[in-house]
């Protein structure tokens, strides 16, 4: 019998580059998920289910963050407090591409989720205005919304810094760059 042969690309986590990163990265993203559902739905004991989605979440926010972020598609971010101003802003990091090839299915998969469990998670929330669960339920959703938007927006931010600092890169490699730090080094040593 042929199998059919799996296209690179392809939602498959059999061809990811780092199956266990992706697994425990979808395990955790989707068991966050689950245990608000079946809390909402089975368990009814909020204090329970708010402690272990809270649970998960942080651990999906913290693995997503610094490994999952950087195995599977080279990226990572975080946050940095100037001590003297006391202003805070992003850095970015990413993998130099000529080192590192990423694998087309992790990408798909992380992107695919980074942007799906957030649009869940809205979806959570207005499924819990409509039933009226109560307004306790939906504080747990808008930690979850805060959680995975955050990691979205800044895993896009990155994304979007990697591809210019990527561009920058290619440009600055050229000729030119090449020449004046040949003369300038020629120069010194001589």
């Amino acid at each position: 019998m042929d199998q059919p042969q799996s296209q690179p690309g392809e939602l498959n986590w059999r061809l990811s580059a780092h199956p266990i990163t992706l697994l425990c990265f979808l395990g955790i993203r989707i068991g966050a998920l689950l245990m608000y559902l079946f809390g909402v739905l089975f368990i009814k004991d909020f204090i329970l289910v708010f402690i272990l989605t809270l649970l998960l979440l942080s651990a999906d926010f913290y693995y997503l963050k610094n490994i999952a972020g950087r195995r599977l598609v080279g990226l990572r971010w975080w946050n940095e407090v100037d001590v003297s101003s006391g202003d805070s802003h992003w850095v970015f990091e990413s993998s130099d591409p000529n080192t590192r090839s990423i694998n087309s299915t992790d990408k798909r998969f992380f992107w695919l989720s980074m942007y799906a469990t957030p649009a869940l998670w809205i979806g959570l929330a207005i499924l819990a205005i409509v039933r009226f669960i109560g307004i306790i339920w939906l504080s747990l959703v808008a930690i979850a919304l805060v959680l995975t938007i955050t990691n979205t927006v800044a895993f896009s931010r990155c994304d979007q810094f990697s591809q210019a600092s990527t561009f920058a890169r290619g440009a600055l490699s050229g000729g030119i760059v090449n020449s004046i730090a040949g003369g300038l080094l020629g120069r010194l040593f001589k």
